[in-house]
């Protein structure tokens, strides 16, 4: 019998200034708000927001973080699907007040990496067409052409014990998945 494996649906952040934290998730990721209210258990204002149409919400915004309360998260991620989408939702991003920002080329990704109002650390990323054993992150630079960074990319794989081609990891995660 296959293994219970759940995928991760959707996830909930406690923030200090609601209206602020729905604007900056509506402004830099498109998302919309589905529903809002108050919490049946948890007495709380919340704001369940999506991207998706099949998805009623993929990020609630909850009230009950204290204003000088420190982020307990270690990123949020959200995937893209090209170089000129990172490269719009880091502007985006800049634009309404994100921090610290930081590109990272980790060979099976290309990530931005961020505060967001709160400082809550996020990425935007998309996989690439390889695999490397991580942890890997070198710089990542935007302002470089597709190719340019693309060319990096397949040079730093290469240059790794364990990079390939993510089409022969996959085929060999299939395997692992299988067995356990």
């Amino acid at each position: 019998m296959p293994a219970i494996r759940p995928s991760l649906a959707h996830l909930g952040i406690f923030v200090s200034d609601l209206d602020r934290m729905e604007r900056f998730y509506a402004d830099v990721f498109g998302l919309v708000v589905t529903d809002r209210g108050v919490g049946a258990v948890f007495k709380n204002r919340l704001v369940f927001m999506s991207g998706s149409a099949d998805q009623h919400h993929q990020v609630v915004l909850s009230t009950g973080r204290q204003a000088d309360a420190p982020s307990t998260i270690m990123q949020l991620s959200f995937k893209v699907a090209s170089l000129a989408e990172l490269r719009d939702v880091q502007a985006r991003a800049a634009a309404h007040g994100a921090t610290e920002m930081i590109g990272l080329n980790h060979g099976n990704a290309w990530s931005i990496y961020f505060y967001d109002p709160e400082m809550n650390r996020i990425e935007i990323y998309l996989d690439t067409d390889f695999h490397t054993p991580q942890p890997c992150a070198d710089p990542l630079d935007l302002a470089k052409s597709d190719e340019e960074i693309l060319a990096e990319t397949r040079a730093l794989v290469e240059a790794r014990p364990g990079g390939m081609d993510r089409r022969d990891y996959v085929e060999a995660m299939q395997g692992v998945l299988a067995r356990n």
